[in-house]
């Protein structure tokens, strides 16, 4: 894992335990108070998002017991997790940049790349310049690799 997914699980963590849970709590016990428990959808409701962050937080507590934290910035050479690498597209020459991490950090929409995914696992071990084939759902795209940061 790398020290920014480290620190936004255990950022993540600390609210969900700090302020998410006490007011999903508070939240019940007003629901309780309007009576009839069998009908009380904000009751129901709240219980469906204490569960939900009981859940997450239990979630998060093993992904920080196991994690090992990688320093990208002294790593170097081809692609590897924590690299930043900035593919262009063959057929239309749109450069994208991601940052291959682990799944529990990873959102594509951020640029943050799951090392299990068809594009990263193309990109692993290629260096600059080399050309990939990604494989996806949606059929065979080629890339060059335009540069390999680690930052």
């Amino acid at each position: 894992m790398t020290a920014g997914g480290f620190n936004a699980a255990d950022a993540e963590l600390k609210r969900l335990k700090s302020s998410d849970r006490p007011a999903v709590i508070r939240a019940i016990a007003e629901a309780r108070e309007h009576g009839d428990l069998s009908e009380n959808a904000e009751y129901h409701a709240a219980r469906e998002q204490q569960s939900h962050i009981e859940g997450r937080i239990k979630e998060l507590e093993g992904i920080i017991s196991l994690a090992q934290i990688i320093d990208v910035s002294k790593l170097s050479g081809p692609v590897k997790f924590g690299a930043t690498v900035t593919i262009a597209d063959e057929d239309t020459d749109v450069e994208k940049t991601f940052q291959i991490v682990g799944e529990p950090e990873a959102k594509i929409e951020k640029g943050l790349l799951n090392l299990n995914s068809p594009i990263a696992r193309a990109l692993i071990g290629k260096e600059e310049g080399d050309s990939v084939e990604v494989r996806t759902p949606g059929g065979t795209r080629y890339y060059e690799i335009v540069s390999i940061k680690y930052i």
